[in-house]
């Protein structure tokens, strides 16, 4: 990612906030397993390395990593299987910025920002987006 890829911004006294993203670059936060490949559990290691990617999955990540949008893969893999991650994602060719372990497992994830957030259920396949309107929770006013 590029410096002028991000806005600095400041409040009313002038102080640095954090800066964000233009507005037609995405940051995408991206599960592996059961995401981009198959649900392979912390318990069972071995099988990480030998697992095969999703097709479709690599496809339109690689695609998203090169129209410019920032690609980090969030996994509740542990530190012990970083290495063994990092190897298979370029064994596979994955284009990516940023790997990140140790995300709940569980599910049922419900994310507090103070950046827009927008979250997208993996239910198979890896296509381009399409609006729909849903309904979410929010904070009262």
């Amino acid at each position: 990612m590029s410096n002028h890829d991000l806005k600095t911004l400041r409040d009313e006294d002038g102080k640095l906030l954090s800066p964000i993203l233009d507005e037609e670059i995405k940051n995408f936060l991206i599960d592996i397993d059961g995401t981009i490949t198959d649900d392979i559990p912390n318990e069972e290691p071995e099988r990480m390395a030998t697992c095969a990617p999703y097709p479709d999955a690599l496809e339109i990540i690689n695609k998203w990593y090169d129209e410019g949008h920032i690609i980090t893969f969030f996994t509740s893999r542990t530190e012990e299987h970083r290495k063994i991650t990092e190897k298979w994602l370029k064994e596979h060719k994955f284009k990516y910025h940023g790997l990140l372990m140790g995300k709940p497992r569980g599910g049922n994830y419900h994310w507090i920002d103070n950046h827009l957030v927008r979250a997208t259920r993996f239910k198979g396949k890896f296509t381009d987006f399409v609006h729909k309107n849903k309904s979410i929770e929010v904070f009262e006013d």
